[in-house]
């Protein structure tokens, strides 16, 4: 079971990673790929320094990529600035509705490890037809803290244990909230995998459950 992935709508993967050899050199494919359709919101989930945000830089374009920090820095010129957090989602909010509206395939790359965070995100999706994916980063805690460390803005290590609650939390209720797919990353996977992005398809809703 590659990455603990708990619905796998839309993916392809492989045992062992696949090598090809062209004009002398080894290119070696992504041994998980996750198929997505181009009108899909993307909304990834994890905690803190999990790699969110430099997986989605490697995979989409920057100006597909909405971020709560990003828009935090956009009002109050400070990225950490939790004080500012229903502004900056307000912000964030606002961006992603605007970027459906017009078609636009967009990632929301917040935490979004609150349950009525996602509700707002898969309700922003309905609106305008578009199917929602869910990418969570199951990263261990001991990874996350490493890489805290050595981050310019670290989260204080309280903050960093409540989200992992909230993580395990999302782990279990996460394939009964409506998402269209839902893909779960681990350490193996979490470098290993691909992303194409196919022709938009009509949304099939899931009804959440209560």
């Amino acid at each position: 079971m590659v990455g603990a992935t708990a619905r796998r709508n839309g993916a392809r993967e492989r045992d062992i990673p696949l090598q090809i050899r062209y004009l002398g050199l080894l290119f070696q494919l992504p041994l998980y790929e996750i198929l997505l359709p181009r009108n899909t919101l993307i909304v990834l989930c994890g905690p803190a320094a999990c790699g969110k945000s430099t997986w989605a830089a490697l995979h989409f374009l920057p100006t597909q990529i909405v971020s709560s920090d990003n828009c935090r820095a956009m009002v109050i010129d400070d990225p950490a600035d939790q004080s500012v957090s229903r502004h900056a989602f307000d912000l964030m909010y606002f961006i992603i509705e605007k970027r459906l509206k017009l078609g636009r395939l967009t990632v929301a790359d917040a935490t979004n490890l609150e349950r009525e965070h996602r509700v707002t995100l898969n309700r922003i999706a309905g609106k305008f037809q578009f199917n929602t994916a869910a990418i969570i980063f199951n990263i261990s805690m001991e990874d996350c803290l490493a890489r805290n460390a050595t981050r310019g803005r670290r989260v204080p290590e309280e903050a960093l244990g409540h989200q992992f609650m909230l993580l395990e939390r999302t782990l279990r209720t996460i394939e009964s909230e409506g998402f269209n797919y839902v893909h779960t990353l681990d350490e193996s996977t979490q470098s290993g995998v691909g992303v194409r992005i196919a022709r938009s398809v009509s949304r099939q809703f899931r009804r959440p459950a209560p």
